[in-house]
């Protein structure tokens, strides 16, 4: 299997309004350093999985609709907890509905798995990772 990573980051805010998450069910915020990772079982005639260049921007747009917001109030959390994880799956399917719709180029049409880590701090991460849906 090859792989290819790429990092950016977001900034958001969001509280957690659980009794599980303690004094972060208060309105806090969290930069994520974001680590997306391609993989695919057959390099193209190319012979990268995918373009760079054409990832990082696709990840820089997905990543520009939540930046410097409060996830409370984002559409795509509302009613639903704004968990690393959830965000991490969120990322993941905008990400693979890009693929699907061919935004990565035809060398990212061939990619068959994502993964998604989201770096909370120094000693925190949580990932989601998964087939390419289409």
């Amino acid at each position: 299997m090859y792989a290819v990573e790429i990092r950016d980051h977001v900034m958001i805010a969001h509280s957690l309004p659980h009794e599980a998450f303690g004094p972060a069910q208060k309105m806090h915020g969290a930069t994520y350093v974001v680590d997306l990772a391609f993989f695919r079982e057959r390099l193209g005639e190319a012979a990268v999985v995918v373009d760079i260049g054409l990832a990082s921007q696709c990840l820089g747009a997905v990543l520009g609709e939540i930046n410097y917001s409060n996830l409370d109030e984002a559409p795509a959390f509302a009613g639903r907890l704004s968990t690393t994880e959830a965000v991490a799956r969120w990322i993941f399917d905008q990400m693979s509905a890009a693929i699907v719709a061919g935004r990565l180029g035809e060398d990212g049409r061939a990619v068959e798995r994502l993964r998604v880590t989201l770096h909370e701090s120094h000693i925190a991460r949580a990932w989601f990772e998964g087939p390419v849906a289409g």
